[in-house]
């Protein structure tokens, strides 16, 4: 027996509610909150239909799994425009407090490393082909934006980039965002991969064909990829956010997203 989709009690109806969880701490959803507060405060915005607690709490489902701004609006009680609006207005308020990489980098002395990798962040919006296509993973055939982190020897990120077309070189994408330039001028030891080559003094790359050269630039590569390793935690922690993992949304707005999940938890808003 064939059930069709579409029959008299099912038209016109758009979505079935259902009870959900999300997997962030409580706190994070109240900070979220009282920095929308403190914005709406210092700008005097007008009154909203959705508080503070639901536009946070409405924008982390948005970025946490990935859902569409119609099931977001159908969740919510609110349009599809709405929706886009609330989560608009919520990632530029974190964004605000991303630091630069000269400020990223102002904790550090004499004697610290940083680690500097890229990473490319998955996108659908494969219509304008080249420039958002992958040679680096032309394997899989990707397409996305590329995003450059700052890091901690343990893996804390302490910076990400803002997003460049996904053909955009790492070193290239580096230089655009003052990386390079931040970590030469406080001469911080950097350790990055071979795309990084000819960066500067500062920056260690690996060796070239690395079963050809003598013990001891082996070895070098050895501890050099055993210091670097820890670099991964900083994008794994970065895709632990489903949107982050395949973004629908614009490339504009990639960048946006990345630097308000980075920055969120940390920033404190002060008017």
């Amino acid at each position: 027996m064939v059930i069709p989709l579409s029959t008299p009690a099912t038209e016109g109806a758009l979505s079935v509610p259902y009870p959900a969880t999300l997997d962030v701490p409580h706190e994070l959803v109240e900070h979220a909150a009282w920095l929308l507060y403190e914005h709406r405060r210092a700008r005097n915005a007008r009154r909203r239909r959705l508080g503070c607690f639901h536009q946070a709490l409405l924008t982390l489902v948005h970025l946490r799994k990935n859902e569409t701004f119609s099931q977001l609006g159908a969740g919510f009680g609110r349009s599809q425009a709405a929706a886009r609006r609330y989560v608009d207005e919520a990632l530029d308020v974190p964004v605000s407090w991303a630091p630069g990489p000269h400020e990223a980098l102002a904790g550090l002395g004499e004697g610290d490393h940083v680690i500097v990798d890229g990473t490319l962040i998955p996108t659908d919006r494969i219509r304008a082909d080249e420039p958002y296509y992958s040679m680096k993973h032309r394997k899989y055939r990707k397409h996305g934006m590329n995003v450059q982190v700052i890091a901690c020897p343990d893996g804390t990120p302490l910076r990400f980039s803002r997003a460049t077309p996904g053909r955009t070189h790492d070193l290239t994408a580096a230089r655009a965002h003052g990386v390079v330039q931040a970590c030469l001028t406080r001469q911080i030891l950097v350790l990055a991969d071979r795309a990084c080559q000819g960066a500067g003094a500062t920056f260690r790359t690996p060796y070239h064909h690395h079963s050809e050269q003598p013990e001891h630039h082996q070895q070098f590569n050895r501890d050099h990829a055993r210091l670097r390793a820890p670099g991964e935690h900083a994008f794994a922690r970065l895709k632990s956010w489903r949107l982050l993992r395949r973004a629908r949304c614009s490339t504009r707005r990639t960048g946006t997203i990345v630097q308000a999940v980075h920055t969120l938890p940390t920033c404190n808003y002060s008017g």
